[in-house]
């Protein structure tokens, strides 16, 4: 019987990642906050994200996500306790989704290469609650790149190249239910140009492309970075 049930599983999950269309680019918009409490070395900071299968209309996931941060004294990092709620949709014209509530801490970790070569190191650890699947925990590192095109910082009416890569591995591979997951989640590879509006505000268009054990599919993403 449970060796049934596996099968079952197993096609079920081939199945759905096969409806994925790799061939038709999607589309992220989001905003990011950060705000740092006056005389404190506390703060708070968020995202908010409509992440769509194609251009627009078809929900891939909705993503809301804030923390409470905390910045030692005398040391460059920027430390994260947060919690995260994701509404995930199937492709195509199916309106099904799944719930999951997230808790995270991260460290934010930034780097300077020579004058103008801006790094941000970021190591995240997911506790995941899926609806329908038992508890997962997930490890993710991402490397951040900004390198400012026409000035040497990224001041006021900068222009710069936006690099990122993030490797997401799983905690464990049975999910519940005679189901399992590869160790390998998915790696993220971003390329784009932003914009500094003033301090404290920037823009970023990028194209970002995902990969997963099963499927890989570009993004374009819209995003608005807002420290205040």
């Amino acid at each position: 019987m449970r060796f049934k049930l596996l099968i079952l599983a197993l096609l079920s999950v081939l199945y759905c990642e096969a409806q994925v269309e790799q061939s038709k680019t999607g589309a992220w918009y989001m905003y990011f906050f950060n705000n740092q409490f006056e005389n404190s070395q506390f703060g708070v900071q968020g995202d908010l994200q409509y992440r769509n299968w194609n251009a627009i209309g078809d929900l891939e996931q909705l993503l809301i996500r804030t923390g409470l941060t905390y910045t030692p004294k005398n040391v460059e990092a920027l430390f994260t306790f947060g919690i995260a709620n994701i509404t995930t949709g199937a492709f195509g014209d199916s309106n099904d989704t799944t719930n999951e509530t997230r808790l995270y801490q991260e460290a934010l970790i930034p780097q300077k290469l020579g004058n103008r070569v801006y790094l941000n190191h970021r190591f995240r650890y997911e506790q995941r609650f899926v609806e329908d699947q038992d508890f997962r925990t997930r490890y993710r590192y991402n490397i951040f790149i900004n390198v400012p095109i026409n000035k040497k910082d990224l001041s006021k009416n900068a222009v710069y190249a936006a690099f990122y890569n993030e490797l997401f591995i799983n905690g464990q591979t049975n999910i519940g239910n005679a189901r399992s997951v590869e160790l390998f989640d998915r790696n993220r590879t971003y390329l784009g140009l932003g914009y500094v509006l003033k301090p404290g505000q920037r823009f970023q268009l990028g194209w970002m492309n995902q990969k997963t054990v099963t499927w890989g599919k570009g993004q374009l993403q819209l995003s608005f970075h807002h420290n205040f």
